[in-house]
């Protein structure tokens, strides 16, 4: 068998054959990343150092098809429709009581280890017990004031998906 010139490689012939293929080619793109894996162009520092800004990510749609979220989870987030979805970490779960004090996470009561934060902060957060359907979700980034950051309860129907670095 000899190799396929360069030619006939970069500019195929037009059969029916080569048509059907791209064509299916190009259904199973659009099924594929607009339902079951979402590319996600990461904007803000609200997760470094876990994801850095103007990174790339994909969000897997079927992470929570047979399985429910779990602390520390991070999860895609919708937002404002499927165009502003947030990436946010899970740090308590319905029933459980959360706060912060002088920067450290205390969920149920308990000091709770945060490897992935890097930098300290001195977050101040009354505790609070977390609605039955909802969620704790927070940024990995605690170097900044609370009032920058988009962090709280949220209904577990608003979660998309797992992310997949």
């Amino acid at each position: 068998m000899r190799p396929l010139p360069l030619r006939k490689f970069f500019l195929p012939s037009l059969t029916r054959a080569f048509l059907l293929r791209v064509l299916l080619l190009s259904i199973s793109c659009l099924l594929i990343f607009n339902y079951l894996l979402i590319p996600l162009r990461i904007q803000g520092q609200s997760m470094e150092p876990t994801y850095r800004d103007n990174s790339f990510a994909f969000c897997w749609r079927l992470q929570y098809l047979f399985s429910k979220p779990a602390r520390s989870d991070v999860v895609t987030l919708r937002y404002a429709g499927r165009k502003v979805m947030l990436l946010k970490r899970i740090i308590a779960l319905a029933g459980d009581t959360v706060a912060f004090r002088k920067g450290i996470l205390f969920v149920n009561g308990q000091r709770t280890p945060e490897p992935y934060v890097r930098y300290t902060s001195n977050w101040d957060l009354s505790e609070r017990t977390i609605k039955p359907g909802h969620v704790y979700v927070v940024g990995d980034n605690r170097n900044t004031i609370m009032s920058r950051h988009r962090f709280g309860q949220i209904p577990v129907n608003r979660i998309i998906g797992g992310v997949i670095p």
